[in-house]
């Protein structure tokens, strides 16, 4: 019964008659040109399901082909906002109107939740807002939330060869999701996440209001670098410290079957990563794979070190001798170079760093993730029962970011991200696939979520932590009714731990009537 009822849901949200859409899209237009006396173009941001362009700006900034099926909800209108203002007059015309607004910037939530919704809903759709500012004499940048990563990576290599930004290795990724959820990265070791570095933005409130830092308040500044900006407001744009890196960086990938003693490598990888010279980062790569003749599991180290080969070398030669690095499998390369290789984009010795601007618009593939957090290292016979496992499934595969360095100089409460200190790794789950169907989505989800339980003796435990940029829909869905905090708190207490009644309270404060929500945006607190 529950089945048939979210068919006929479905049903309805895909099927508006003429007339109230007509109805719908009229009266929200001209509330928009109410409130931004911008009578002529303000038509052309706005895209109703009949508009011929409705489509591909829908799919453009879709990611995870399981969102891309004409059965997902779509929205009825899609806002693209040119300039502030567009943004404020979104926001107070969709509450005018009583439709859900949902916020999309880079389009990378793994859950489709910026863009897909059982209720009737607007997407207001960042891309247009990506504009970026470098002030290398302030070590500083104002970036739009529609900028990629990408996009800021190149704007700072254009005005210095000696500054960077820790953020992640997907150059697609919108800076508004990224920034607000947390963001890690190659660096993060050395530096930290990059809402560390953040130290101002401008979001529109529930009221349409532009706030700046100081006019927000502390709190909610707090709020939005890490607990997600989408359950507060819209945000317009971040202000961030850029750090130094020197001329060349080292980077290198390493690989060993079971076969090679990939065991050996990495049980000492949980030793060494989490501990070495803060200037190392070193990503593990685990996948079950056919070998010459046997199926196995192939265990990679994609690593980057903040100075030269040879020191690199010297240094795992004494802490890491399992990994058997050599001087030829190391390649040295400016910062900038090296944000293409980690993206595969560098395949030669010339590629340019434009290739950072590439969107890859219209590009998703079928995917789902999890995460998990480890702070005690995975003993020898359990890494051998999970290579047994996973050759067992066929298709999921495991991704171990190393934590320590600057992480554990950080309180858990510095900001809502919580996972800090204590951690030796973040674990992701990872699970692609190339043919569409039900059938076959289901199996690969199942394998994931079996891979999942088999892990939950070795990792983190009460609460089981999750990461909140990795959004899954398992671990929590609020419908947003009376029970919301309820509802909220089992997933909150995942991704936030100890701060998620601070970001309630926060919510409560900012937007009492709780019009940003999503499936996984912060509650109110519970009314008496």
């Amino acid at each position: 019964m529950k089945k048939k009822s979210i068919s006929i849901l479905v049903f309805l949200l895909l099927h508006f008659t003429c007339a109230d859409s007509d109805s719908v899209y009229e009266t929200f237009l001209q509330c928009l040109t109410n409130h931004t006396n911008q009578t002529d173009h303000i038509s052309n941001i706005v895209y109703i399901q009949n508009n011929s362009s409705y489509t591909s700006i829908l799919r453009a900034y879709i990611r995870n082909a399981r969102f891309n099926v004409s059965s997902t909800p779509k929205p009825l209108i899609i806002i693209t906002p040119l300039q502030e203002p567009h943004v404020q007059a979104a926001v107070i015309c969709s509450k005018q109107v009583g439709y859900q607004l949902k916020i999309r910037s880079g389009g990378h939530d793994f859950e489709g939740i910026s863009y897909t919704s059982y209720n009737p809903f607007f997407i207001l759709d960042m891309f247009n807002l990506r504009s970026i500012s470098v002030n290398i004499d302030e070590e500083s940048a104002w970036v739009g939330a529609g900028a990629t990563l990408g996009e800021l990576y190149y704007k700072i290599w254009e005005k210095s060869k000696v500054h960077g930004f820790p953020a992640g290795v997907c150059p697609t990724v919108g800076v508004g999701g990224h920034l607000s959820g947390g963001g890690y990265g190659n660096m993060l070791r050395k530096y930290g996440l990059s809402v560390d570095y953040v130290v101002d933005a401008k979001i529109v409130d529930v009221q349409g209001r532009i706030l700046h830092r100081k006019a927000m308040g502390e709190d909610l500044f707090w709020a939005i670098r890490g607990g997600g900006g989408a359950s507060f407001g819209a945000i317009l744009s971040y202000k961030i410290n850029l750090v130094t890196v020197p001329a060349k960086v080292t980077v290198f990938k390493i690989e060993k079957t079971l076969e090679e003693n990939a065991t050996d490598m990495v049980f000492r990888w949980q030793f060494v990563a989490p501990t070495t010279e803060n200037n190392l980062f070193m990503r593990m790569f685990l996948q079950p794979v056919t070998g010459e003749n046997n199926q196995t599991i192939r265990a990679s180290i994609m690593a980057m070190y903040l100075g030269d080969s040879n020191t690199l070398v010297s240094l795992l030669a004494q802490d890491f001798p399992e990994l058997g690095l050599k001087i030829e499998n190391c390649i040295e390369m400016s910062w900038i170079d090296s944000a293409l290789w980690w993206a595969s984009l560098k395949t030669g010795t010339n590629n340019p760093p434009d290739a950072l601007l590439d969107r890859k618009l219209d590009s998703a593939k079928f995917l789902k993730r999890k995460s998990d957090y480890v702070s005690k290292p995975i003993p020898k016979y359990s890494l051998n029962l999970l290579w047994k496992t996973m050759m067992e499934l066929g298709k999921p595969e495991l991704v171990f970011n190393a934590y320590g360095g600057r992480m554990n100089e950080i309180a858990a409460s510095e900001t809502p991200f919580p996972h800090r200190a204590g951690n030796l790794f973040k674990i992701q789950y990872s699970v692609n696939w190339e043919e569409a169907g039900t059938e076959i989505e289901n199996n690969y989800i199942s394998q994931m979520r079996s891979l999942h339980s088999f892990m939950t003796p070795l990792v983190s435990k009460n609460p089981r932590s999750a990461y909140f940029s990795y959004r899954d829909l398992d671990i929590g869905i609020n419908h947003n009714d009376k029970d919301r905090y309820n509802e909220g708190k089992i997933y909150g207490e995942k991704y936030f731990k100890g701060n998620f009644d601070r970001l309630v309270k926060v919510k409560t404060m900012v937007d009492p009537q709780n019009f940003f929500r999503n499936e996984q945006s912060i509650p109110l607190l519970p009314s008496n």
